[in-house]
């Protein structure tokens, strides 16, 4: 089980993204760098492999960096 704020991957496809939020057995992640949220079933989240972790946070750090300050 994932925590919010951590990434954890979609079972049920292997999407990637940032977990916002657990209510009533979903799921609501966010794909790293941004992008349209979705809802996943809990008992299909799993947490990320930390290599997994580490490519998210780079995708979230460029993705910083090309924003306009």
């Amino acid at each position: 089980m994932s925590d919010v704020g951590a990434f954890a991957v979609d079972g049920r496809d292997g999407r990637v993204g940032r977990v916002l939020e657990r209510s009533g057995g979903q799921v609501r992640l966010r794909p790293p760098g941004g992008g349209p949220e979705w809802v996943c079933p809990a008992e299909d989240v799993r947490p990320a492999s930390p290599g997994v972790v580490l490519r998210a946070r780079v995708t979230e750090i460029n993705r910083e960096g090309q924003l306009p300050r």
